[in-house]
């Protein structure tokens, strides 16, 4: 009787899926290092970050851009409202939704955080040469596009 064929070993270290968690390890890492005085996560700054552009996004379209569940994004909001950063307002057009307002506590964070923010981007991609950094941040972006259904969830198409 012959021995089933054996497969070649696997290396989780070659995997993409493997260094791509990693990376996330990593990113939010050099972002807490860089913002920990300021007491925000990634996925509230993206929160707040998004509010500040859109002002009078329902929470629903909020989740959508930046890819969260229901649930994640309603904690998110809470921590954000309790901090007084972020207010939910009643639409003048469906009282049963809630829209929502950087307030200027968080317009203030806003301003402090981002130069914070864009020095752990920096952080992240500093082994790289420019053009480098240009390849993988198109390469990046063409992987999330193209996967973005596959995800448990999909945020609406990246905005250029």
């Amino acid at each position: 009787m012959n021995a089933p064929d054996t497969p070649h070993p696997v290396h989780v270290d070659s995997q993409p899926g493997h260094l791509i968690r990693r990376l996330h390890q990593i990113a939010v890492g050099l972002f807490v290092q860089e913002t920990e005085s300021l007491g925000i996560t990634p996925m509230q700054y993206a929160a707040l970050q998004t509010v500040q552009q859109q002002p009078g996004i329902d929470q629903r379209t909020l989740a959508r851009s930046i890819a969260l569940d229901a649930s994640t994004t309603g904690g998110v909001v809470d921590r954000l409202e309790a901090r007084q950063l972020l207010e939910r307002r009643t639409s003048a057009a469906d009282r049963r939704v809630r829209l929502l307002h950087v307030t200027v506590g968080g317009d203030a964070l806003l301003q402090r955080i981002t130069p914070m923010m864009l020095q752990a981007q920096q952080r992240i991609l500093d082994p790289l040469s420019p053009e480098q950094r240009q390849q993988f941040m198109d390469m990046l972006g063409l992987l999330v596009d193209s996967n973005n259904d596959h995800s448990r969830t999909p945020s609406d198409p990246r905005r250029s």
